[in-house]
């Protein structure tokens, strides 16, 4: 098994769990950024009372919408990603070890290299995965009825009747792809696609930050001269932290923006909360929101995309040291049982 595969295999096995402990996180956050409601925005609940609202109001389920695409997006993109980035990786280290040949470097990827390497990982990956997120925001901005009104009067049989008939089916994944079709055809899949394509300078800053300070960390411990240079699973939890951390507080408003692009369009009403494209939401952002908009839930975003990063980093590791351990054991297996005949 090649290393880029084992890579990519523990990355989208770490992702799926980090995204299964922060998604709540996740759809709260999303719907921060997509909210457009002045009403709504002067009362500024918090995090935990948005989550309690969604549970109160629609129930447990919809802070998992979207959860199924979101899972295999999440797969797809991690492996997708650390695929790609290992194979450029590998292409830069031994481009690293030419140039030392020639007098040029120490024979390690310097920084620039490893943003490169990281951006076209990820517009590989922008590319290819772009139509699940939209379902994915969709089914996270998705709103049921309201139950409250039952629960602040009592309501009388014709209202009871109307209320079940006009009750809409569960939003599921068939749901988000007919109704992004509808509005905008196969496009429609592609909406967000610019700011996501330079927000690949998130996982970029976020890798290179990490790939830094992890090879800081080595040579540190090459220096102490302990023998191991390996990294423990909760070292690999808090370099991850900090890297996601210094990488969000960068790209944040681009995440805005694509939210607010794929995102269900009103067409009719206030266009306010119409967007042509990338450059009309910036525009409209900046004139009936100002600068605060950008950074519509950047509290809970910065708490959900550590954790997950964090948690990420520390099980791919852990997964490729076990993957590694276990291909070892069985060719040292097999050589034991040639060398015994």
């Amino acid at each position: 098994m090649s290393d880029a595969l084992i890579n990519g295999l523990a990355g989208a096995g770490g992702g799926i769990i980090a995204q299964l402990i922060t998604y709540p996180l996740q759809t709260v956050n999303t719907r921060q950024q997509t909210e457009r409601d002045l009403k709504k925005e002067k009362r500024k609940l918090g995090t935990v009372d948005q989550m309690c609202q969604v549970v109160k109001e629609e129930g447990w389920g919809r802070l998992y919408g979207g959860l199924t695409p979101s899972l295999a997006g999440t797969a797809a993109s991690q492996g997708v990603y650390y695929y790609f980035y290992q194979i450029f990786r590998n292409k830069a280290e031994a481009a690293a070890l030419e140039q030392m040949k020639l007098g040029i470097g120490d024979g390690s990827v310097g920084m620039l290299s490893s943003l490169v390497v990281a951006a076209l990982s990820g517009c590989v990956n922008v590319l290819l995965t772009n139509p699940i997120w939209v379902i994915v925001t969709r089914m996270q901005t998705h709103t049921k009825i309201s139950k409250s009104l039952s629960e602040t009067r009592p309501i009388t049989s014709d209202e009871a009747i109307l209320t079940a008939a006009t009750e809409p089916p569960p939003f599921g994944t068939t749901h988000a792809i007919q109704e992004v079709y509808g509005e905008a055809g196969v496009l429609g899949f592609w909406r967000g696609v610019f700011p996501t394509l330079i927000m690949v300078s998130n996982p970029s800053i976020q890798f290179m930050l990490y790939e830094t300070m992890l090879k800081k960390l080595r040579k540190r411990r090459d220096l102490s001269k302990q023998g191991n240079n390996g990294i423990t699973a909760l070292e690999a939890f808090l370099l991850g932290a900090v890297a996601k951390l210094g990488a969000t507080v960068v790209t944040y408003p681009l995440l805005v923006v694509k939210a607010r692009l794929q995102a269900k369009q009103v067409a009719t009403g206030d266009r306010r909360h119409h967007y042509k494209g990338t450059l009309d939401a910036i525009l409209k952002m900046i004139r009936y929101e100002g600068f605060y908009g950008f950074y519509k839930g950047m509290s809970t975003k910065i708490v959900q995309s550590v954790l997950a990063a964090a948690v990420l980093f520390m099980v791919k590791e852990e997964l490729v040291k076990g993957a590694r351990f276990l291909l070892t054991s069985k060719a040292t297996k097999k050589l034991k049982s040639k060398a015994s005949l």
